[in-house]
């Protein structure tokens, strides 16, 4: 049986690999001379702005974090500097280890604030449903701009019968599996309940719940999701300001660069390192839907995806060296 830390890396190997084929496979038959040329007549002005503008959303993702955590005895309070910082560099080892980035930015906050990691992990938990309702809406709302293409793209890329039939074939199944597995789980908590990993496992849930219930008193809940809204504003500012300066895609409607930002957000979702080959896979598809030439939605790709790494490698790099200096959390001496 492999070691756990071979098997993590052969997964990180892997799934750079498949990454990095992707890249390769989309990119191949690119001359070097065409990217030269796109990059030197794109307005670097334009780009530049959507590097301000993505950071202020990196911030701002780690002030609403910040606003989801109460202080409770023995523990530092959780600033918005520090939960940016954490944000930060778990983008840092997203690129690296696809989705270990949450548990990253957990683990700081319980290094240097002495916050529990199954509390963390449930806000982290909040923060994602709470994304991903805003990108159903932000779904919905290109489906609503550009319904008819959205409808061709979906024809083309999902085989939605096939989806329906196999749910109506195996969905008893899976339902009757997820029971059996929750019995089980109940029946060995039940006879083992004394037992110490049970009773770790047991306090992680109490603590994950308690994470998941800061959404139900929040102490600024109009700040916590007006931010959420800002932060989807924000994603799809970065892209504008993008397609602005890549002459490509500058005639581009801001319902396109929406409907481009949603096949981003997706090709993102994929579980490599920082979505690379996906993002620059489905975002260069969709441009060519647009009437972009193959080559310029390649390229256009490359050039936010390249910055926003940039950006991320070398702001994470700051905020990892900063935590580093910052002293461990000790838990205080019961009188």
């Amino acid at each position: 049986m492999l070691h756990p830390k071979i098997k993590q890396l052969l997964q990180v190997v892997l799934s750079l690999s498949i990454a990095l084929w992707i890249f390769w496979f989309l990119y191949r038959d690119l001359e070097f001379d065409q990217l030269q040329a796109q990059l030197a007549s794109s307005n670097w002005f334009w780009i530049l702005l959507s590097l301000g503008i993505a950071w202020a959303g990196y911030w701002l993702r780690g002030w609403r974090w910040a606003l989801l955590f109460r202080q409770e005895a023995g523990q530092l309070p959780v600033t918005s500097n520090r939960a940016y910082h954490a944000v930060m560099v778990g983008y840092l080892v997203n690129l690296l280890i696809p989705r270990a980035g949450e548990v990253a930015r957990c683990s700081v906050l319980t290094r240097n604030n002495g916050v529990p990691i199954g509390q963390a992990i449930g806000t982290v938990l909040v923060e994602r449903s709470v994304d991903l309702l805003f990108m159903t809406g932000t779904i919905f709302i290109a489906f609503l701009l550009e319904s008819q293409l959205f409808i061709a793209l979906a024809g083309e890329l999902i085989n939605l019968s096939a989806i329906s039939t196999s749910l109506l074939e195996k969905g008893p199944l899976l339902l009757g599996g997820g029971v059996v597995f929750v019995f089980v789980l109940y029946l060995l908590g039940r006879k083992y309940r004394s037992h110490t990993f049970i009773n770790k496992m047991q306090l992680f849930i109490r603590q994950l719940l308690s994470g998941v219930r800061a959404i139900g008193h929040l102490k600024n809940p109009a700040g916590f999701w007006l931010s959420s809204v800002a932060i989807w504003i924000i994603y799809f500012l970065t892209m504008y300001t993008v397609s602005q300066g890549v002459e490509a895609a500058a005639n581009l409607s801001g319902s396109q660069v929406l409907l481009v930002m949603v096949m981003g957000t997706i090709g993102m979702i994929a579980p490599v390192q920082g979505g690379i080959g996906t993002f620059h896979a489905l975002v260069a598809y969709i441009l060519m839907v647009f009437g972009v030439p193959e080559a310029d939605g390649k390229i256009f790709a490359a050039i936010i995806h390249g910055t926003q790494m940039l950006l991320i490698l070398g702001v994470g790099l700051v905020s990892w060296i900063l935590l580093l200096k910052t002293p461990a959390w000790k838990k205080p001496l019961t009188p």
